[in-house]
């Protein structure tokens, strides 16, 4: 089980690699071109809001609610029955994001005065309304995509749906260098890369089915088992998706505050998605069929020894990865981003975001496994209501915190509510016996946590060393005694692990 799991994790985190890597390579090309600016602010709020829309009807509770009974299907009823299953679902969804896409194209100025209020009677909102009637069509492809993505990992095939998001950096970073020359407003081609972008990931995923031996079809027959996704996928809507929403309602409120803000916090979130991204998603997208597929069979032993080794990984990953950030994160952004349109400043206001969102890290990881932990079981009423609660939790927090620590106030609060959300989930997991953690928690914690702080130690006291102006040095300076940090703190990290005497045979239980 372990070794399935980790395989299954490092295919899909070693893909999530290539593609975050592209990711900060599309970011610093942003950052260099268009900097914190107005065009900057205007297309991130035009491209988070079909974001918004994707994790909630394809990647967020789609895919929660799709993928268990498509594996019961398939566990019982055979293949056959699963693609007319597969059928049904498509047609429904494809027609369901058609109205949808339509919908949100003709009304982008209400959606654009109700995402970002604080834009109105501003520069901003003229372009972002254009942007987001150029964008919001990526919400059909990327959904779509989504759906066939699920379909993949299904079948235990990870590398191409983990591929799958490289095309929409590359095709950004193009759009950036080669269109925005060409336009009246530059940031403009961001937008334009975006739509490019999603239908070509649609045709990689399209092409990426063949050995599943399954391709869309046109079916308006009836399934009983579109009614249970639909039942699923209606509470799940909040039970997997409260991140995002926190998220956007930090957008909102940064609306609302100094122009750069909300740039500030995207960069900063990127950065923060990092390790939410490799380890995180990566994690849920090999656990949730793995757990949907021991519910099918009724083993609740595999179910409970697949999310305990999932868990563990996090806590080691994981709790590294939180110090690291915090310790970090101002050369991370000067290093990546402080180049061009995008100032020093710029850099300390987004790092100082970085820090913020860091204290979140376990929450954010611990989620991507916990929630579907419940939906694998089809489980929906104690995500939905812990939901509730986190999201009371970040617009109380904002609210009270945005005055006195303005944008990072609002970071701040994103990841205290993070923090609640996994804390509940994993509550009422133990407490109605849905999990067990198994022996040597506390033998892992204690040595994740005192490598952690011997590494922390270590990257407190190498920039001394190093002797790197980090403000004024040039990009392969600062690249240089970035790498030898991450490099060190990693080596001292894994050599902490073994002093402390955590071995491969504490994890074979």
């Amino acid at each position: 089980m372990l070794k399935k799991i980790i395989k299954g994790t490092a295919t899909v985190g070693s893909m999530t690699l290539i593609s975050r890597v592209l990711g900060f390579v599309r970011d610093m090309v942003i950052a260099r071109f268009f900097g914190a600016s107005a065009e900057a602010d205007a297309f991130f709020v035009a491209f988070k809001i079909p974001n918004f829309f994707r994790r909630l009807t394809a990647e967020g509770a789609f895919s929660q609610a799709f993928v268990p009974v498509l594996t019961d299907v398939r566990h019982k009823e055979g293949d056959e029955a699963a693609h007319r299953l597969l059928d049904a679902v498509w047609t429904r969804l494809a027609l369901f994001l058609l109205v949808l896409t339509l919908l949100g194209m003709l009304f982008a100025e209400p959606l654009m005065w109700l995402f970002a209020p604080g834009f109105a009677h501003d520069v901003r909102l003229p372009m972002a309304i254009d942007m987001l009637r150029i964008t919001f069509p990526y919400l059909l492809f990327i959904s779509l995509t989504a759906m066939l993505a699920s379909v993949l990992n299904t079948y235990e095939r990870y590398w191409e749906p983990a591929f799958n998001p490289v095309w929409l950096n590359v095709v950004m970073i193009i759009a950036a260098i080669v269109l925005s020359p060409l336009l009246a407003i530059p940031a403009m081609s961001l937008a334009w890369g975006v739509l490019i972008a999603g239908m070509i990931q649609l045709a990689w995923v399209w092409w990426a089915l063949t050995p599943v031996g399954w391709r869309p079809r046109w079916s308006l027959a009836k399934h009983e088992g579109v009614g249970r996704v639909l039942r699923n996928m209606a509470p799940a809507l909040l039970g997997v998706s409260v991140a995002q929403i926190n998220l956007l309602v930090s957008t909102l409120l940064a609306s609302f505050l100094m122009a750069g803000s909300v740039s500030w916090l995207y960069y900063a979130d990127r950065l923060m998605e990092f390790p939410v991204g490799i380890l995180g998603v990566a994690l849920a997208t090999v656990v949730l069929p793995g757990l949907s597929k021991a519910r099918a069979a009724e083993d609740w032993t595999a179910y409970n020894h697949t999310l305990d080794i999932a868990l563990r990984l996090i806590v080691v990953i994981g709790l590294p990865s939180t110090l690291a950030l915090a310790l970090l994160a101002q050369p991370l952004m000067l290093t990546l981003f402080a180049y061009g349109a995008f100032t020093v400043d710029d850099a300390r206001f987004a790092g100082q975001a970085l820090t913020a969102y860091g204290v979140g890290l376990l929450g954010f990881l611990a989620v991507k496994v916990l929630a579907p932990a419940f939906y694998a079981r089809e489980e929906m009423r104690w995500p939905v209501k812990i939901s509730i609660v986190a999201l009371l939790v970040n617009l109380l927090l904002a609210l009270l915190l945005i005055g006195p620590l303005t944008h990072i106030g609002l970071a701040l609060a994103v990841s205290v509510a993070a923090l609640v959300n996994a804390g509940l989930l994993w509550w009422v997991l133990h407490r109605k016996g849905f999990y067990q953690p198994a022996a040597g928690w506390w033998r892992l914690s204690l040595q994740s946590g005192l490598a952690a702080g011997v590494m922390s130690a270590v990257l407190w006291w190498l920039p001394s060393v190093l002797l790197v102006n980090w403000q004024m040095a040039d990009a392969q300076t600062r690249a240089g005694a970035l790498t030898v940090l991450v490099l060190v703190g990693g080596l001292t990290y894994l050599g902490s692990l073994l002093l402390f005497g955590m071995r491969k045979r504490h994890w074979q239980f």
